[in-house]
């Protein structure tokens, strides 16, 4: 039998391109390798599950049987690849060799973690995967105070999903707004308020110093000399690309695992997709840039190269009591930003010396200027 082709990860990415490479090529043989259950799900609606009250199960579109049967494809749970061998077109799972054909690298991103003195370090929970969420949902059950770690787009959706949830909030970050690297300070502020309309409780600049148990509940010890009680903590203080094996099997890395705009790794064989890709310097750990990923590399994988573009990648962020859409200019270029509006409908734009629109930022009403906004944006990946 001919070796398959292999795509390690069962999240967006590796499902995705399994579902659009399978429209292509019915007959060739799949393996799906994944660490969690393999049940398919969608990692954005993470951030919205306590406000419709849903528990783990709740999220789940697919059973990993199910997904099996769909792909026509072997998936095997709960296994951890050890090595990846480039010059054999094989890897490995502990002692047992795999061949491939082909290897799709699509194992996403794993939290940050933050250094923390105390003797609760342990209750400092990610939120990045499905079983992730189970496992705080469970730490939650029947408590009331949460402090989330991170006032990033993560913190602030989760901030938001856990408010609707019934829960208290607080938001913990070194920073001197919300999403600093990603909105201009008058989108910030409108956003902040909103969820400060929702009680969520933010402290801006200190860092957490340690976390401890006391009794039933955890107290949280700032740099500033504050102390905070909370019953859960949620550390959503970013994602960092999953490299350690690429890098250790002579692949070229940086911030993710280096890839061309054919997905192409440094070695022949092996391609990288979704949040652990750097594709032609680009890192965007968002489901438009993924999901131009899948379709491309799909038809690579069929036997018709086709590079990834991307057009204009605006971010919808998930925070209903201020609705944000999100564009931010391209790295390396220069533009000076105007705002329009108050309070929470704010219209930001950055423009570069000729007037050409970089990007934006939307808040509240302004979000309904978005289409109109992303034809003037510039492509990406033209």
């Amino acid at each position: 039998m001919s070796a398959p082709v292999v795509i390690i990860g069962t999240g967006l990415a590796g499902y995705n391109l399994a579902k659009e490479w399978r429209k292509l090529d019915v007959q060739t043989p799949l393996l799906l390798i994944t660490a969690d259950d393999g049940r398919s799900y969608s990692k954005p609606m993470l951030s919205t599950g306590f406000g419709k009250h849903k528990e783990a199960d709740g999220l789940v579109m697919a059973e990993v049987g199910v997904m099996a049967e769909q792909l026509n494809a072997q998936i095997r749970t709960h296994t951890r690849i050890t090595g990846i061998d480039p010059g054999h077109k094989r890897l490995w799972i502990g002692e047992e060799a795999v061949p491939y054909r082909d290897l799709v690298l699509a194992w996403g991103a794993e939290p940050m973690r933050v250094p923390v003195q105390g003797d609760a370090q342990d209750a400092l929970l990610p939120i990045n995967d499905l079983e992730d969420y189970a496992r705080f949902r469970s730490a939650v059950a029947g408590k009331h105070r949460v402090l989330i770690l991170g006032a990033g787009l993560i913190g602030c959706e989760f901030a938001n999903d856990l408010s609707a949830g019934g829960y208290e909030v607080e938001v913990l970050a070194p920073c001197e707004q919300v999403m600093p690297g990603l909105l201009p300070p008058a989108a910030a502020t409108a956003v902040q308020s909103g969820l400060e309309g929702l009680g969520v409780r933010f402290h801006l600049g200190p860092v957490l110093v340690s976390l401890d148990r006391q009794g039933d509940a955890l107290q949280a010890s700032l740099s500033d000399g504050r102390l905070i009680s909370c019953d859960a903590v949620v550390s959503a203080v970013g994602l960092r690309p999953r490299i350690a094996l690429a890098a250790a099997a002579g692949l070229d890395v940086n911030r993710g695992v280096m890839v061309d705009r054919y997905l192409r790794t440094s070695h022949a064989n092996i391609y990288a997709l979704g949040d652990c890709a750097e594709v032609d310097g680009l890192n965007l750990l968002y489901v438009m840039p993924l999901m131009a990923g899948a379709r491309a590399l799909a038809k690579t994988l069929a036997g018709e190269p086709a590079a990834v573009s991307y057009g204009p990648m605006p971010v919808t962020v998930k925070t209903p009591v201020c609705p944000l859409v999100v564009s931010p200019p391209p790295r390396g270029c220069a533009g000076e930003w105007t705002v329009e509006g108050s309070g929470g409908d704010i219209k930001a734009l950055c423009r570069d010396s000729a007037g050409a629109l970089l990007g934006y930022a939307l808040t509240g009403t302004a979000v309904q200027e978005k289409q109109a906004l992303n034809r003037e944006l510039p492509a990406l990946l033209a």
